[in-house]
């Protein structure tokens, strides 16, 4: 309701297929279509069911994260006009967690490096819609020695917690804090006690992806 009237937003009758179809002369952000902006001036099939999407700035969205650095990112060359409600009536995720962070008051935000992508398109929206913005911080991504993301979708084995301070020290060791090898017997509560005296987040400055060390 405030984005559309001031023109920052504008229904979009594009289907995923014909997108698709399309991609071969468009650039794609991982899996995320490229949007060339076919409806950003009128719904080529007004018609059909609509999304909504954000109209992305022309200049590049600037930010510091703690971890990353200095960031920009163009957002018309990167996916382009993105959408925050859905054919379905559903609101997407950018829209969402945008609005979510706000109305819990979230001030620091510490994910995946996977998601630092999301960021200028979540600040953009902020800024549209007069919401603050948290401070960011994009951790390093545990992968495989293939580079393949750990998860459950990649079958990577599930953490064992019967050795909760085995795996946190190895964690630790992850994020390249190095703890002290004696703690990795140690209680788990004198293990997070050195991590939070001992935190140093420079090791990590500009790590998107590391693998998982087995040992």
């Amino acid at each position: 309701e405030q984005l559309l009237p001031k023109g920052l937003a504008f229904p979009c009758s594009c289907s995923r297929s014909e997108l698709e179809a399309a991609q071969p002369t468009l650039r794609s952000d991982g899996d995320e279509l490229h949007y060339p902006g076919w409806c950003r001036e009128r719904v080529r099939q007004p018609d059909r069911p609509h999304a909504i999407r954000f109209r992305v700035p022309p200049t590049a969205v600037r930010f510091v994260d703690a971890i990353q650095g200095a960031q920009a990112f163009d957002l018309t060359a990167v996916g382009g006009d993105f959408v925050i409600r859905r054919r379905d009536g559903l609101y997407a995720y950018q829209l969402a967690v945008v609005v979510d962070d706000a109305r819990q008051r979230i001030t620091h935000v510490v994910r995946g490096a996977d998601l630092l992508s999301s960021t200028p398109r979540q600040i953009v929206l902020q800024q549209a819609l007069g919401l603050p913005t948290p401070m960011y911080a994009h951790l390093p991504v545990v992968t495989d020695t293939n580079g393949i993301k750990l998860s459950k979708s990649t079958g990577a084995a599930a953490i064992n917690t019967d050795r909760p301070s085995g795996d946190l020290w190895r964690a630790l060791r992850f994020l390249r804090q190095a703890p002290p090898p004696e703690l990795r017997s140690a209680a788990v509560a004198t293990l997070w006690e050195w991590a939070i005296e001992h935190w140093r987040v420079q090791p990590l400055h500009g790590l998107r992806y590391a693998a998982i060390d087995p040992t």
